[in-house]
């Protein structure tokens, strides 16, 4: 019965490629490679062609005619010559440098301690760290925002009652604000994904540890941590590309405080550059060197992960 089963089937997917079947991958792979092409491949290109171009206006607001003029890199040089844009980039990086490290610190914490024995309504506990991450950063920063403000903010009003007087929007301050209102909403998923690597780590290997008279906070620090080392990678990995597109929450400050200019993060010059200044090819050069920089730093996160998998 089974000799007469196999040639049977075999027959059937012969039929079926000889129907078209070897179609079928590229049939399926083209909603993905139409999309990836219009949304990803086609944008970058606009934006390398119009940064090579500027437009040079005509007819002193009667009757213009806009003609596009190829200056190849010039638009690159100014934007490089640009020193709020190139200040923006700064500042961002020194965000990165202090934040980043300070969140993933408080999400790998956070995650080895619901993986462990001591907390009690681990799901509760879970989902009140995650819900911040729930709410849209613009609400994030509108709420922040209130909390920071002098006169009607409780939060200012009790550090003031203990002696506390900080000016959460002065301009050494402000940009650690920011960096506060990131922390609070991004940690709680961090903490997901290398709680979701923790789960993957088999728990014999605890278990012989602790057998071999480990304690907990040796386990924690010498099993589980380089277990999930890849993890936190891949977190320092979005968390860096998270920084130089920061936008949301200086730009929701912005409305409350002066001590946040428009040219305050990458992203935000480009937005001035291209919608408040109308050069669209000045904003465009820009949004490439962005590009670059956020590259750059990704293959060197990559580099540095591969690199430890090597040596592992």
């Amino acid at each position: 019965m089974s000799t007469a089963t196999l040639p049977s089937a075999r027959s059937r997917r012969r039929g079926i490629r000889g129907a078209g079947g070897g179609w079928a991958p590229y049939v399926f792979l083209t909603p993905f490679v139409v999309l990836f092409l219009v949304f990803l491949v086609a944008p970058i290109i606009t934006a390398l062609y119009t940064s090579l171009f500027t437009v040079e206006r005509s007819g002193l607001g009667f009757g213009n005619e806009n003609a596009s003029i190829f200056v190849g890199l010039e638009n690159y040089r100014r934007a490089l010559s640009n020193q709020g844009f190139v200040a923006s980039f700064g500042r961002v990086l020194l965000f990165g440098v202090v934040q980043v490290p300070i969140m993933l610190a408080l999400a790998t914490g956070l995650a080895l301690l619901f993986d462990s024995a001591v907390v009690r309504w681990k799901r509760f506990f879970q989902l009140a760290v995650f819900i911040p991450y729930a709410v849209p950063t613009v609400v994030a920063a509108l709420l922040w925002g209130f909390l920071y403000q002098p006169r009607v903010s409780p939060l200012v009003s009790g550090l003031e009652a203990i002696g506390l007087d900080i000016a959460f929007l002065a301009p050494g301050t402000v940009l650690w604000s920011i960096a506060n209102v990131t922390t609070w909403s991004v940690t709680g998923v961090n903490m997901i994904i290398i709680f979701a690597a923790l789960q993957t780590v088999p728990r014999d290997i605890y278990e012989a540890a602790r057998i071999d008279g480990a304690r907990e906070l040796r386990v924690a620090l010498q099993i589980k941590l380089p277990m999930v080392l890849p993890a936190i990678f891949l977190t320092l990995l979005f968390s860096i590309i998270g920084t130089l597109q920061l936008f949301n929450e200086p730009m929701t400050l912005r409305s409350i405080t002066s001590n946040v200019t428009g040219d305050f993060t990458p992203n935000m010059a480009v937005f001035s550059t291209t919608t408040l200044g109308g050069n669209l090819n000045l904003g465009s050069a820009m949004a490439i060197l962005l590009g670059l920089v956020t590259f750059a730093l990704s293959i060197l996160v990559s580099v540095l992960s591969n690199r430890r998998k090597g040596g592992s």
